[in-house]
């Protein structure tokens, strides 16, 4: 006996209540998993400066577009789109990008009984064994962190630091696009 994969027809009822239900399928198998950065930058004065350009380009851009007409609230706003487009081009050279991307449900969860807390953890309140986030962040990881060096950097780095990194790569995994909307 041979089997071929057909795509399965539509329910009839969801075909009847929306005629493009087979589009709409084709549109929900085509989503890409939510991706986020984290991005490290050890210059604190490049990092001040990025930060500062990009709150006044948006105080500017706001009074400009809330004062069409004031030729000087124009003039802040270009100035201040150079000053960051300049700050920008800075910090973009020293900081490090770690981009992270939401694991499908079922790798998720097989990455959760992969690292389940031993009886003691769990007595101590984990909820998963000390090795599930160099786990999770070189599962998560789109740039191909391996879990030792994920391990090597949850280890060397301040516990703040430490946690931010395993925080980006835990939270995209809770991630949602999805609006409940009323009908």
């Amino acid at each position: 006996m041979t089997t071929t994969r057909t795509k399965p027809e539509p329910p009839p009822a969801a075909v009847a209540a929306d005629a493009h239900w087979a589009a709409k399928m084709d549109r929900l198998r085509a989503r890409t998993l939510a991706e986020t950065t984290f991005v490290i930058c050890d210059d604190t004065e490049v990092r001040t400066r990025f930060q500062r350009a990009q709150r006044n380009l948006e105080v500017t851009q706001a009074f400009a577009k809330d004062h069409p007409g004031d030729s000087e609230a124009a003039t802040d706003a270009a100035t201040a789109q150079t000053a960051y487009d300049e700050a920008k081009t800075a910090y973009d050279q020293v900081a490090i990008p770690l981009r992270f991307r939401a694991l499908p449900r079922t790798a998720l969860e097989a990455l959760y009984k992969q690292h389940q807390p031993s009886e003691s953890e769990s007595d101590e309140g984990k909820q998963w064994a000390d090795s599930f986030p160099a786990a999770l962040i070189a599962a998560a990881s789109v740039d191909g962190m391996s879990e030792d060096e994920a391990r090597e950097l949850l280890s060397s780095w301040s516990l703040v630091e430490a946690d931010a990194m395993f925080n980006a790569a835990y939270s995209v995994q809770n991630t949602t696009r999805a609006d409940l909307g009323k009908g």
